[in-house]
């Protein structure tokens, strides 16, 4: 558990693919202005993080909800509910299909209204002109991104990646500038506009959330940004998709 500002904690686990490959995972915590607390994505803390995490919610009565942001991320949903069963379960369509025993808020967080509960302390953006769920389950590009408005803190699974070198060489190699997810171009709708519609959202977002010092992302790191660096690598990003925005303005217009 690492306190990134006064009111903001990330927590790193573990996330093995064929087992032996960890691209890790993530889950923050956020104070609101209200003195309680909310959970943004889900994961089965241990040890120390357990501990830290339930001193700081009084045993985590003080969870008003735990909030999952990408429809893809549902392995440790189960686990978190049980150690916060009294926090609102809040998903996307998808987790609630993927784990129906659940007890699930019964609107999803991709919902303007679901989002309007928790504006005093979160802003919410979803990309435009990008499937949040596609038919390929390798295509994680779509999410639901939070920014933490007290803070500046931007939580965001899998559409903007952060490349970040394995285990002891972290310390030493530097981390990646905000890239976009490499299956971006997979997650366009397939319709007339959507590239464009991408552009215009990622340009958007890149002044609005001007001034965000730090970068949750998942899988792999945390990025703490210079002076206008998310304007300055949202953009970089977003010029670095740009033959394949091309690419599907041509074939859809």
């Amino acid at each position: 558990m690492q306190q990134l500002a006064e009111d903001f904690w990330n927590f790193r686990g573990s996330f093995k693919i064929a087992g032996f490959i960890d691209v890790g995972t993530q889950m923050s915590l956020v104070r609101r202005a209200n003195g309680r607390f909310l959970l943004l994505d889900s994961y089965e803390v241990e040890g120390e993080d357990k501990e830290q995490l339930l001193e700081l919610t009084d045993g985590g009565v003080a969870i008003d909800a735990i909030i999952n942001v990408h429809p893809f991320h549902t392995i440790h949903c189960e686990a978190i509910h049980k150690l916060a069963p009294v926090a609102r379960l809040i998903g996307t369509e998808r987790h609630r299909k993927q784990a129906p025993n659940l007890p699930w808020h019964e609107r999803e967080i991709e919902q303007a209204r679901t989002q309007a509960e928790f504006a005093d302390d979160l802003e919410f953006t979803i990309p435009a002109g990008v499937d949040l769920v596609t038919d390929d389950d390798s295509v994680h590009a779509g999410s639901v991104i939070a920014r933490h408005r007290a803070s500046g803190i931007v939580h965001v699974d899998d559409t903007f990646n952060v490349l970040a070198a394995p285990g002891v060489l972290k310390s030493v190699l530097p981390q990646s500038a905000l890239k976009f997810h490499p299956m971006l171009p997979k997650a366009l709708e397939k319709r007339p506009g959507a590239a464009d519609d991408f552009i215009a959202w990622a340009k958007d977002i890149a002044e609005k959330w001007a001034g965000t010092p730090i970068v949750c992302a998942a899988h792999s790191a945390v990025r703490e940004l210079p002076e206008n660096g998310w304007r300055d690598e949202v953009l970089a990003a977003l010029a670095g998709v740009e033959k394949s925005l091309a690419k599907h303005r041509a074939q859809h217009g």
